[in-house]
């Protein structure tokens, strides 16, 4: 038995976003959101239950499976294999379009209701965040247990999870565990097996399930994915030596700047000795033309009360050169 990568969009919309797999929608949200007691979701509402069509590209592809709890919540499931620029603004967008969508003309406040975006991504999005599953509210910087709940955004980063088959110890893992391994399973594993609702996302993912044609498309937009990421690889890798290059020539620039700004205090301190005490020894004059910033600074501030050419260079290197 073969299964297909759940990962793809198209196969996780169909996996996650019929109506057939309403069972299965539910018990990921569950474990995702780890929901209890009068929170569980018992029953969904799918509020675009198309699939996408023939795949070109990323033109006419559905990532996302949209739906509403038996409470009137909604949820945004998505999930992106791609870390493309701007994505998490995306996000953002999209779960407060879905926010605002919820009243027509004239309807009042109150009855909006929370909208959660669930995204999993499969490339690590917050390196800064050792868990898997971040969430983020709006909650206040005097007391961070005060949210508003009405709008959230959760992320799994698969990437970040790492859990053998053995270690698999709640329904999240293995879920989690399903969405980054199945394409490379041959049978179910009976880890997995427990959950039933997991074992209907492997029927639905078994590639007999699937036309040739289905199958081709699929083929077709894994390798567009394929290329895609090692585009962005590319580019990346491009920006980061831009990037280095940028930085060293700021860095030699500053250093420029900072050599002609020292060599502007020599040649003001010489000036000023000559001027005090007439004439400066060629040793002495090397050495204040190859010292530092802070060194000239200190020789400067010394000379305005230097009685003697001596007095000026404290540190006694001069004192036998100025006799």
């Amino acid at each position: 038995m073969r299964f297909l990568n759940p990962k793809t969009d198209y196969a996780f919309k169909k996996i996650f976003g019929s109506e057939a797999s309403r069972d299965i929608l539910i018990s990921f949200l569950n474990a995702i959101l780890v929901l209890s007691g009068a929170e569980v979701i018992v029953d969904v509402t799918v509020l675009d239950p198309r699939l996408a069509p023939k795949i070109d590209g990323m033109k006419d592809t559905y990532l996302d499976v949209r739906v509403r709890d038996q409470r009137g919540r909604s949820y945004i499931v998505e999930m992106q294999v791609l870390n493309v620029e701007g994505f998490e603004k995306r996000i953002l967008y999209n779960a407060c379009k879905a926010y605002v969508n919820q009243l027509g003309k004239g309807d009042p406040y109150h009855i909006l209701t929370e909208v959660v975006a669930v995204t999993i991504t499969d490339f690590t999005m917050f390196p800064d965040l050792a868990r898997v599953l971040s969430r983020f509210r709006l909650c206040a910087d005097e007391n961070p247990l005060i949210c508003q709940r009405d709008l959230e955004l959760v992320f799994a980063e698969l990437p970040k999870f790492t859990s053998t088959e053995g270690e698999l110890s709640t329904t999240l893992d293995r879920w989690l565990y399903f969405l980054k391994t199945a394409r490379d399973l041959t049978a179910i594993p009976q880890s997995l097996a427990v959950e039933p609702a997991i074992v209907h996302a492997f029927e639905i993912a078994s590639r007999a399930g699937w036309t040739e044609e289905e199958l081709d498309e699929l083929e077709k937009r894994e390798m567009w994915i394929g290329e895609q990421r090692h585009i962005l690889e590319l580019a990346r890798a491009a920006e980061q030596k831009a990037r280095a290059a940028e930085q060293k020539a700021q860095e030699a620039e500053q250093k420029g700047e900072a050599r002609g700004r020292a060599e502007g205090k020599a040649e003001t301190l010489l000036r000023q000795l000559r001027r005090r005490f007439h004439a400066v020894p060629p040793e002495m004059v090397d050495r204040v033309l190859n010292a530092g910033s802070a060194q000239l600074d200190d020789w400067l501030d010394r000379i305005l009360d230097a009685k003697t050419l001596p007095d000026v260079f404290t540190d006694g290197v001069f004192t036998e050169l100025a006799h």
